[in-house]
């Protein structure tokens, strides 16, 4: 009798509210032009609304709020509305009803609308989740994970649950578009295995989703950088979904992909330049900062000397309106348009030194790198940032924010680190990682730097920490037995003091793991080895080994980073033409879409290796090519521009002389002459010690000529010239002139029959392998130009003219003579 009364009783509750139609009351809400219109309705039909009313009334104001200009002030002036209240409290009461679809639908509108995470109708509504959770189909298990994903639960067991729900159903899922969101939300919980299940996933379902899809291209993007995984073949379908709607890309989403690629290194040029005309035509169109902000942050690094221009000055305009967040968004961002507009970097280095208490660690980080970068200077400032950082340090427990606050300490000026800060250091380093070790280290030998100039007395405790730092560093080496565990530390992993300390042990260990390189891994640690400047031929010859047996496993993109070491290095594998013919022909059909910057690179690490693909150069070397090439340039910082621009003209110079059957024009006199036009520089210390001795060897300074400009302008440190009886030719006497600008194409002044030019070069360690006395790519390309040109070319080794055997000036002019003549005579 008490079950049927409740029973009756649930139906009561249930239906006694609902009216017998729903449509009506649906209708009318589906007529409103405004929010009133619809608390109006809720007002009125309070008393008899229904669960799937309640949703249609979420709905509809939601749908009206995506509407606005003014988001935050309509969010507020909703949720704080007396009728927001009715709906809150009906959800509360009827959510048990609510199907699963609404349930999640109403979850995640009430959290649009800023209800807090911790308000209990949330709660009550992730919970009523939660109990559902297994039962969810994949569209509602995907907005579920967004409204978790807003309140940062991004590692909690609920979100392990969906991951693993995803896990069991891989199979059956079948849309793309919410399996991206599933994606992007399960990333940080799930193994690598899962990871690269879900990727080959979305490569066969890529097909089914409509062209028009950015939103999840852009989150499949937005995956592969929260797995850190360049996988180009789907970063290029991605990037054509992009390209093919650029139209309908607003501020938000330009602004997110041109993130989401700096972050993965992927580099489009044909997205940034359309980018970079939709992102200034709007410029007139933003006047508050957190629009304005956003485009600066996304426009500036590529903008234009105008664009950037009028982008710095308004923002300069709304500065006073900045917040402590946005201030910091503009300073990245200046320093990496490299920013040069003082009243601009004071007016936000105030704004930031007002706010420096509100930003964390890693934050503080970026303002000291910034400000430093930018060379701004205020001891008032620089004061306060020290404090923070030394307070966070007091209190900080996490080798990686440690290691991120003694970073920041020690680039300020004065660096100081008291007993307390280096017994935080030594207590954590038996928890780093090879990158807070290696970070600690680059502070610590900045500390002893400053020590030196100073006479600071605390130098031989920071020697004494470098050292614990090397043990530590030593002791993980030694643990890595997987090559994928040891790559994830190496892969960002560079220094002075890595190189001295660690390289050696380090290459070591991936010789002993080399057995496990594959098509996976190879791009990466090719990557390492360049950076490196350490040459191991087992290491090479097994990447070559690799890419020879995958080629077709690897993307094209890869090919660049792949050949950079062998170049670099200047090593060829055993089956030098097999492997470099694979690459270049991997390579062939990208050639039209490849970013013109990574061409001209391409082109040249090659040429070091005496090595000219027709195809490549003369795809480079056309008309078309090099007005894309000059689009480009615009896009590129200062410092890059002038580095693609000096390659370019190396390659040039190495087709001219190498490859004079490709009948490539050389066109880069003007671009030198721009270059060269002052002295050519100052000689160091070894090179003035030769040079007196040369004069003294050759009979007086009128024989030899030092910082010379060859044709071509290659920078040789002396030449002379001998006749045909060995004999020095003054250069007053001869009237030549090679140490002036040439004019194009010119050849050198004409010898007396029999008679040859020298060139000798003092090669410091720069040219040659770290570990190992073998000349490096770019000197080896250069002999053989000056060869080329007529030139003897006398090589003079750092580690030879600085070794005991030629200690004392005699041993040193006699090894000039013999270098020179043959015979150790003059």
């Amino acid at each position: 009798m008490l079950r049927l009364r409740a029973i009756c009783a649930f139906s009561w509750r249930v239906f006694h509210f609902r009216p017998f139609s729903c449509e009506p009351l649906i209708s009318q809400m589906d007529k409103c032009t405004n929010e009133e219109q619809v608390f109006d309705l809720i007002e009125k039909n309070k008393a008899i609304l229904s669960e799937e009313q309640v949703r249609c009334a979420f709905n509809i104001l939601w749908q009206f709020q995506k509407q606005k200009t003014s988001l935050l002030k309509s969010v507020e002036y909703i949720r704080d509305h007396p009728q927001f209240l009715t709906l809150y409290n009906l959800t509360a009461n009827k959510m048990e009803f609510m199907n699963d679809d609404n349930l999640v639908n109403v979850l995640y509108i009430t959290q649009q609308f800023a209800v807090e995470a911790h308000d209990p109708l949330v709660e009550a509504l992730v919970t009523e989740a939660w109990r559902r959770l297994e039962r969810f189909d994949v569209n509602v298990l995907s907005k579920f994970s967004s409204c978790l994903a807003d309140q940062h639960l991004y590692f909690s067991p609920l979100m392990g649950k969906i991951a693993d729900i995803v896990n069991r159903n891989f199979e059956t899922i079948q849309d793309l578009r919410p399996l991206s969101i599933l994606m992007v939300n399960i990333s940080s919980l799930i193994s690598r295995r899962f990871q690269e299940q879900l990727v080959n996933k979305t490569e066969l379902l890529f097909d089914t989703i409509d062209s028009s899809q950015v939103n999840t291209a852009r989150r499949i993007v937005q995956f592969l950088r929260n797995i850190k995984y360049s996988y180009y073949p789907l970063l290029e379908r991605c990037n054509n979904v992009f390209l093919s709607n650029v139209n309908d890309l607003d501020l938000d989403s330009i602004s997110k992909i041109l993130s989401l690629y700096q972050t993965l290194q992927f580099h489009s040029f044909e997205f940034i330049l359309i980018a970079k005309k939709r992102l200034t035509e709007m410029i007139p169109l933003f006047d508050q900062p957190a629009s304005f902000v956003k485009l600066f942050v996304a426009l500036g690094p590529v903008a234009g000397p105008e664009e950037k221009k009028q982008l710095e000055s308004t923002i300069l305009l709304m500065s006073e309106e900045l917040t402590s967040q946005q201030a910091l968004a503009v300073l990245g961002a200046m320093e990496e348009m490299e920013s040069r507009n003082s009243h601009l970097i004071k007016k936000i280095a105030s704004i930031l030194h007002k706010n420096l208490d509100t930003y964390s660690p890693v934050e503080l980080l970026k303002v000291t790198q910034a400000l430093i970068f930018l060379h701004f200077q205020s001891k008032e400032l620089f004061v306060k940032l020290r404090e923070l950082l030394h307070s966070y340090l007091k209190i900080s427990v996490k080798p990686s924010e440690i290691s991120i606050l003694v970073c920041a300490i020690s680039m300020l000026p004065s660096p100081h680190l008291d007993e307390a800060g280096i017994s935080r250091i030594e207590a954590v380093l038996p928890q780093c990682n090879l990158n807070d070790l290696n970070s600690f280290a680059t502070s610590i030998l900045r500390w002893i730097q400053y020590g030196h100039v100073y006479l600071d007395n605390t130098t031989g405790k920071q020697l004494t920490l470098l050292q614990k730092v090397a043990h530590y560093g030593h002791q993980r080496l030694q643990k890595y037995n997987h090559l994928n565990l040891l790559w994830e530390e190496l892969k960002s992993l560079k220094g002075d003091w890595f190189s001295e300390t660690l390289l050696e042990e380090t290459v070591a260990t991936l010789q002993c793991l080399m057995d496990e390189i594959n098509y996976t891994n190879v791009v990466g640690i090719a990557s390492f080895i360049s950076r490196t400047n350490y040459l191991n031929t087992l290491l090479l010859d097994k990447i070559a080994s690799v890419v020879l047996q995958q080629i077709e496993k690897i993307h094209p993109f890869a090919v660049f980073a792949i050949i950079l070491p062998f170049s670099i290095l200047n090593y060829d594998p055993p089956q030098r033409d097999e492997f470099f013919g694979a690459c270049i022909q991997h390579l062939n059909s990208y050639l039209s879409i490849l970013d013109p910057l990574m061409l001209v690179f391409l082109g040249f690490y090659l040429a070091t290796l005496e090595y000219f693909p027709e195809d490549l150069l003369k795809t480079i070397f056309h008309i078309k090519f090099l007005g894309r090439l000059d689009s480009q340039l615009e896009l590129l910082c200062a410092s890059l521009n002038m580095r693609v621009q000096f390659r370019l003209m190396e390659l040039n110079r190495a087709v001219c002389l190498e490859c004079p059957e490709y009948q490539i024009p050389w066109f880069h006199d003007r671009f030198c002459q721009q270059h060269y036009n002052k002295d050519i520089g100052s000689l160091n210390g070894a090179q003035q010690q030769i040079y007196k001795m040369l004069a003294e060897i050759l009979g007086g300074i009128n024989c030899v000529k030092a910082s010379v400009l060859t044709p071509y302008y290659h920078t040789i440190d002396f030449e002379c010239i001998l006749d045909k009886r060995k004999k020095p030719l003054s250069y007053g006497s001869h009237n030549i002139t090679l140490g002036k600008l040439p004019e194009t194409q010119i050849v050198g002044s004409r010898l007396p029959p029999g008679a040859e030019r020298i060139a000798l070069e003092f090669l410091d360690l720069r040219a040659f392998c770290r570990n190992i006395p073998h000349l490096k790519g770019k000197s080896a390309m250069k002999k053989r130009h000056l060869e080329i040109l007529g030139y003897r070319v006398i090589q003079i080794p750092h580690f030879e003219w600085n070794s005991m055997a030629l200690s004392t000036k005699d041993a040193r002019m006699d090894y000039l003579r013999e270098r020179i003549f043959g015979d150790g005579k003059s």
